[in-house]
């Protein structure tokens, strides 16, 4: 038997009830906010991502030539596409225009822990608003969706910064550093050694004497300390977008959590203004949990109109650590409403039954083996059952069957005419269940 490949990993029922026990309640609290749910493409041409990221990009890629000879890849991250639908309907859409998708995306890259080939994105965005009342609602709505998921004040924080302020600090000490290759040094800094983006910086053109200086102003997380320490128009107005947004934020669920950080980078080129990272607060996991800011020239650089978007994604491997090292993982049971069990030639009343508590919206299981009546009961403990249905053919004699509360090990007989009943029989509430799991 081969094993599965590589940095691809698979789920089993008992593991796919708290998945989507989780992303029931992060979709749930993304809807909230009006985000309207879409469907996008497992495959994209190559030169999407070519054109978006330089070919060099290929080697991160599933790409290959389909039989038509056309280059296609597995689509690696969600932006070029939903970028392109709003490119093609933006005109016709209302503004703003709220979009949220959950799906799988591949990167061939390097496994380790918490990075995969395949890994499944939540992706929230808002185009065709400048407001920084946008910018503020994704920080609140991450906020919301972590809180309500059980994560409290001293489990998780947003760092907060700006594109355009981290640019004009750069270019503030002088014209000829590479601006993008700085901030990508900036955004890796808790993961290489001093020494190491010391020399990245200086290889970024960025001046070896002023090291110190540009340590000291990113470490400020004052907005009026920054204002005073940078004055050119661009930082201003940077610092005067930051302070709009945390005015918003105020007196909501996500004041507590926000911070500004001028380390923090966001490593993507395209971004251009509010920028935030959300971190374990403990510090035990070190790398990022998700992030997200405002990309306003994305849309157009890919051949879309002017349309300024902002938006956050989070992958299921990270936010699935957080949850575990919080306690919050949920560790609910796979459970069966009802098993119907049967002895003797019973088979079109258990399937009526059946029928019957299924349109009720019941998990009911019956038995489809022709097991005998212990490996039948076996069968019912196995699937958690929580209610067992015998059906027998004496007890249809005399118009009966039995319902056995599995927890309790209490049985009572009811007529077949009266089960289920046009409504649940107040005689029969305590056998009754609604919900396939069990915390």
């Amino acid at each position: 038997m081969q094993d599965h490949l590589k940095g691809f990993r698979e789920f089993y029922p008992e593991e796919m009830v708290n998945r989507n026990y989780v992303l029931n309640s992060l979709e749930n609290t993304i809807s909230s906010y009006g985000f309207r749910e879409i469907g996008t493409p497992s495959i994209e041409s190559t030169q999407l991502y070519i054109d978006k990221s330089g070919p060099e990009i290929v080697d991160h890629l599933y790409s290959f030539a389909d039989k038509g000879g056309r280059e296609i890849t597995l689509t690696p991250e969600l932006t070029p596409t939903v970028a392109r639908m709003v490119a093609m309907r933006g005109k016709s859409l209302p503004k703003p225009i709220k979009w949220f998708s959950t799906r799988p995306f591949w990167r061939y890259e390097q496994v380790q822990q918490g990075r995969f080939r395949e890994f499944y994105q939540t992706n929230v965005d808002i185009f065709g608003s400048h407001s920084p009342q946008s910018d503020a609602e994704i920080i609140i709505c991450a906020a919301h969706m972590l809180s309500d998921l059980g994560l409290k004040k001293d489990d998780f924080t947003f760092r907060i910064s700006h594109r355009t302020l981290l640019s004009d600090i750069l270019k503030s000490f002088s014209p000829k550093i590479d601006i993008n290759a700085a901030i990508r040094t900036i955004d890796k800094k808790d993961k290489i050694t001093l020494e190491v983006y010391e020399q990245s910086l200086i290889n970024s053109k960025f001046p070896q004497k002023s090291l110190d200086e540009l340590e000291s102003i990113l470490s400020l997380t004052n907005l009026p300390e920054l204002s005073e320490s940078i004055n050119r128009d661009n930082s201003q107005t940077a610092i005067q977008n930051l302070g709009d947004i945390l005015d918003i934020v105020s007196n909501t669920l996500a004041e507590e959590h926000c911070s500004i950080s001028l380390n923090t980078a966001r490593g993507l080129d395209y971004y251009t203004g509010f920028i935030f990272e959300c971190f374990d607060s403990s510090g035990e996991i070190r790398r990022s949990i998700f992030g997200g800011g405002r990309y306003d020239n994305l849309i157009h650089d890919l051949g879309g109109p002017q349309i300024p978007a902002v938006g956050f994604a989070f992958g299921d491997a990270t936010l699935e650590k957080l949850l575990i090292r919080t306690d919050l993982w949920p560790q609910l049971k796979l459970s069966t409403d009802y098993y119907i069990l049967q002895i003797g030639n019973t088979q079109k009343i258990v399937n009526e039954l059946a029928h019957k508590l299924r349109t009720r919206n019941n998990i009911v299981e019956t038995d489809i083996s022709r097991r005998n009546l212990t490996s039948q009961l076996s069968y019912s403990n196995s699937i958690n059952a929580q209610t067992v249905i015998i059906v027998g053919e004496r007890d249809l004699q005399k118009n009966e069957i039995t319902l056995k509360k599995m927890s309790t090990g209490e049985e009572v007989k009811v007529s077949i005419d009266d089960f289920p009943g046009d409504h649940d029989h107040p005689s029969y509430e305590d056998f009754h269940s609604t919900s396939n799991i069990d915390s």
